[in-house]
């Protein structure tokens, strides 16, 4: 069902619009309108421009948010005014920036120190004071690395014939640490030796005190000494938000419903009167809280409201606000899945959830299973609120209800008797056609009534939307529902053995609503008293409607026939159950039940998806497509876009 909606003009002086939006609008569902484009006939509107002042301070208040998520109080959060919550983030955010500031003050001396450490600690095999090595004039030193297969390379067949002393410290797998010394004159062209051998330079800083080790040590200390500042300064930080994290959510609450009511500007339009200023707000209410509304302002000087009921004087579709029975909530994201009914659509959650239901549960037809579903569905549809394990729920209603009238239990149909029939063994005798399966035969007819249903449904759309086409001369409107209904009874009547009654009464029944699809262009315009319009001439006018006519009566008949697969599962359920049962050895008597409990879980979990989309497809291809255009727009309130 689609809640009746009321579209309301709120007017009141420009300088009282906050008031309005934080007393009214924020209790009320209304979607907005854009009042500039709803009102074009008002003469000397403007738009309603400002600048929210308190932008900056509610972004900073984001960030500080976002920054400690799980250490602010979700409860007792006090109001304020919102001066006072713009000055209160302004304070917080003075605050943490230092408290950040000397965490990163420290974080940062703290990496240049672990920089130094993993620079001095491959040398530690050195152990010679580095400060003094480092004042040295005369002699050159260098720190680096060489790669290991150089370095055997340069130790077996270049060392001994230069002027160089090598010191070797640390090693790995790839490469080798050293320090060599070498004489101030000798330097470039001893370097020049040690860089054909890919020797990569290091540069200690003059920082270290002592041996490499020595100084690794020191480092370590340091960087000790800095990590408990740094938790220091984060507990700092903690305490300051703990003292004041009330402070903080009730601040960003204040900012937040305040920001959101100025941004209503954006959607309202102003107007002078005798030097005076007026706002304008257009917008889109429920029936019954637009009754609310007017009652609760009937004493508010300061704020009137028109209610427009003429919806030719409004610019705007109508949103759409579904509102169905508990049971069928859950259907609705079927719905939402094709398109929202438009305003004057009727709502098909309702016949979704009926038919879903009952051809799941025909084609899916057992008692066991289908009360795992049950329970299964509404304890996940209840617990974690999840729409498909609502919709899964009632699927398992409507299969225990086809499993005791098929008088299957987990696959076993010895255990009770079949209330109605079993789908392998049900059998029907028709004239001309010999015998077919019951549940076949059953699956058309309930298909045929279901392509009824929805031709009327179509006819009840059309009328709504003033389609004269759809509603009079449509494969699914009164012309298709004459014919397919006239077609349906003569089956009926013709395999049931009886004598056709009025024989020339259905006849003209046939042809006659073929005749008003075939000329329903001509017929619309002479309706709508418009001239009609016979593109490429008479000739192809009657070839084009020969095809069409050719087509819809190809239509109606595989439509119909398309309903047999539901049949066609319900015999396929029962003989995968079977064969689970012969590979549990259930015929010995004695079956294996790990196998039993197996094959029930995989038909139950792959037979259920399948049988599922195949649903799925029966409604949309077979039944929305035949009356429902899912051309309507959400209702959207106020305040949910910006959430």
């Amino acid at each position: 069902m689609i809640e009746k909606m009321k579209f309301l003009s709120i007017t009141g002086p420009k300088e009282d619009i906050d008031r309005v939006a934080d007393v009214y609008l924020s209790r009320y569902e209304i979607q907005l309108e854009n009042a500039l484009s709803e009102l074009k006939t008002v003469k000397d509107l403007r738009p309603y421009i400002e600048i929210n002042p308190y932008k900056g301070e509610l972004d900073r208040a984001k960030e500080l948010m976002e920054q400690w998520p799980d250490a602010l109080p979700e409860a007792d959060r006090a109001d304020m005014d919102v001066n006072q919550a713009a000055q209160t983030i302004r304070e917080l955010s003075e605050t943490f920036e230092q408290l950040n500031a000397r965490q990163r003050e420290l974080l940062d001396k703290r990496e240049e120190l672990v920089k130094s450490r993993d620079q001095v600690m491959p040398f530690k095999g050195l152990n010679y004071d580095v400060k003094e090595i480092l004042k040295l004039k005369f002699v050159k030193f260098r720190f680096g690395r060489i790669a290991k297969d150089y370095f055997e390379k340069f130790s077996k067949y270049v060392y001994e014939t230069i002027d160089t002393i090598m010191f070797k410290c640390e090693e790995d797998a790839d490469y080798v640490w050293i320090v060599y010394f070498v004489p101030d004159k000798l330097s470039e062209k001893i370097d020049a030796i040690y860089a054909s051998m890919h020797f990569e330079r290091q540069f200690l800083p003059d920082e270290y005190e002592g041996t490499p080790v020595e100084a690794g040590v020191a480092l370590e200390d340091r960087i000790a000494n800095l990590d408990h500042e740094i938790e220091v300064a984060k507990a700092s930080a903690s305490r300051e938000l703990t003292a004041r994290g009330k402070d903080l959510a009730a601040a960003y609450d204040r900012l937040h419903a305040y920001s959101l009511n100025f941004d209503v500007r954006k959607m309202a339009a102003c107007t002078k009167h005798e030097n005076h200023n007026f706002y304008i707000l257009c917008g889109w209410m429920t029936e019954a809280d637009a009754k609310r509304f007017q009652q609760e302002i009937a004493d508010d000087a300061d704020t009137f409201c028109i209610v427009e009921d003429d919806h030719g004087n409004i610019m705007s579709k109508p949103p759409t606000k579904m509102k169905n029975p508990g049971l069928f909530k859950p259907f609705e994201m079927f719905v939402e899945m094709y398109g929202l009914p438009a305003y004057n659509e009727i709502d098909p959650t309702i016949l979704i959830g009926i038919t879903y239901s009952v051809l799941f549960g025909f084609m899916f037809g057992d008692a066991g299973q289908g009360l795992c579903l049950l329970v299964g569905g509404f304890l996940l549809y209840r617990l974690k609120k999840v729409r498909l394990a609502g919709i899964i729920s009632c699927c398992g209603l409507f299969s225990t209800i086809f499993g005791l009238l098929f008088g299957s239990i987990f696959g076993f149909e010895d255990i009770i008797d079949a209330a109605w029939l079993r789908p392998q063994q049900a059998m029907t005798d028709l004239p001309f056609i010999g015998r077919l399966n019951t549940v076949f035969v059953v699956a058309v007819g309930l298909g045929m009534c279901i392509i009824l249903l929805c031709m009327v449904l179509n006819i009840v759309n059309s009328l709504r939307s003033h389609d004269t086409e759809k509603l009079y001369f449509d494969t699914n409107g009164a012309a298709g529902l004459v014919f397919y209904f006239a077609l349906a009874a003569t089956i009926v009547l013709f395999l049931s053995g009886r004598t056709l009654p009025a024989t020339v009464i259905l006849v003209v029944m046939f042809v006659v609503p073929l005749i008003l699809m075939f000329f329903k262009e001509p017929l619309t315009a002479a309706v709508e008293k418009k001239r009609a319009k016979l593109e490429g001439g008479a000739g192809m006018f009657a070839v084009q409607g020969i095809f069409e006519l050719f087509e819809v009566l190809l239509s109606y008949f595989s439509n119909t026939l398309s309903f047999v697969r539901v049949g066609a599962f319900a015999v396929s359920h029962a003989a995968m159950m079977e064969v689970v049962l012969m590979l549990a050895g259930a015929e010995a008597g004695s079956p294996n039940w790990a196998v039993v409990v197996g094959g029930n879980l995989f038909v139950c979990g792959m037979e259920g998806l399948i049988v599922g989309i195949q649903v799925l497809r029966l409604e949309y291809y077979e039944l929305f497509s035949r009356f429902y255009r899912g051309s309507g727009r959400s209702f959207v309130p106020y305040g949910k876009t910006a959430a």
